[in-house]
């Protein structure tokens, strides 16, 4: 997964006005739309199977997936979780949160967590790629939760890099989503016990009129 191009640069989040959240960091709180490592390598995207494995029957995980607010910011930044997984939603700060995802196809959950509080434990009943998540307490945390049929995604990190293990034999075809640069679709065929090599390249213009 990469990035062609200069990488918009990140931006200081001031949260003077929440000494809560100032007190929970350890270095600055950086906006995170565009994640790059070394070479270009773009974090943040989700990689998935949108078509290819119809007729098969995916239950969902028996162990939940996570997103935590520490530092007041979500982590991680965009989580990837199958249709019926529970999601847990951690406050580790000393402070309350309120956490807010705005899907077009779920229904819509809006819950305040103060500290200490147990895990929110929320799932999705419709395909949904991506819903935005934010904090009606502190207008700046912003997340994704991609909400995917089967267990044939990730999410890259720093490195780009992403591995959809034990595809059976067929022709898949791969997108590849990131909140500021959109989509990207590629085809590919699989053989009998064959691995593939997919590279995902998005450019910053492709992001203008966004």
């Amino acid at each position: 997964m990469k990035l062609d191009g200069t990488a918009p640069k990140s931006k200081n989040i001031n949260m003077a006005a929440e000494p809560a959240c100032t007190k929970a960091r350890t270095g600055p709180a950086m906006t995170e739309e565009v994640v790059t490592g070394d070479g270009g390598a773009l974090a943040n995207v989700v990689v998935y199977v949108k078509s290819g494995l119809d007729g098969y029957s995916f239950p969902a995980p028996s162990t939940a997936a996570k997103i935590e607010q520490q530092g007041c910011q979500y982590h991680p930044h965009v989580v990837g979780v199958q249709l019926g997984q529970n999601i847990d939603v951690v406050n580790s700060d000393q402070t309350t949160h309120n956490i807010h995802p705005i899907p077009k196809d779920n229904r819509e959950w809006n819950e305040s967590q103060p500290p200490g509080a147990t895990p929110i434990e929320k799932s999705f009943t419709r395909e949904e790629i991506a819903i935005p998540v934010k904090c009606n307490v502190h207008p700046w945390m912003k997340a994704y939760m991609a909400v995917l049929p089967n267990p044939a995604f990730q999410v890259t990190d720093k490195d780009g890099k992403f591995d959809l293990k034990n595809l059976p034999p067929g022709t898949y075809t791969l997108v590849a989503w990131h909140e500021l640069y959109g989509t990207s679709e590629q085809t590919v065929t699989v053989g009998p016990k064959e691995s593939k090599t997919v590279t995902f390249t998005f450019k910053p213009a492709a992001a203008a009129g966004d």
